[in-house]
């Protein structure tokens, strides 16, 4: 269902006609520490599109995802992100992001959120 629900959220937003879009690449690491340990590091090489249209904006991006576990094999697997913005008052932005990466097992991440401008 929800598969099924960001499927038709990303054909509706791309075939929309956008005030601006584009393609961009996203080169992204994130590192991980529980503590003072550290746990290794993700590095994305994304490919991505981005618009907007009216007081929504949105993006889409997926490639590579280079896992550096510490102390354990580097390993290359896909990943990708589709999310957006939009404004739900003059100062509110409400935003969210979908996100997967393969592997043996797949993980799914999703992100939801409301910004207040001052």
């Amino acid at each position: 269902m929800l598969k099924k629900l960001l499927a038709v959220a990303a054909v509706s937003a791309v075939s929309s006609v956008p005030v601006f879009a584009g393609f961009y690449v996203n080169v992204e690491n994130n590192g991980s520490y529980t503590g003072e340990d550290y746990n290794g590091s993700g590095t994305d090489l994304h490919l991505g599109y981005e618009g907007s249209n009216g007081s929504a904006s949105y993006y889409v991006q997926g490639g590579a995802l280079l896992s550096n576990p510490d102390g354990a094999e580097s390993e290359t697997n896909f990943s990708g992100k589709i999310g957006g913005s939009i404004s739900a008052a003059e100062k509110i932005d409400v935003y969210g992001e979908f996100s997967v990466v393969t592997d043996d097992e797949n993980s799914y991440n999703s992100k939801l959120g409301i910004k207040y401008a001052f």
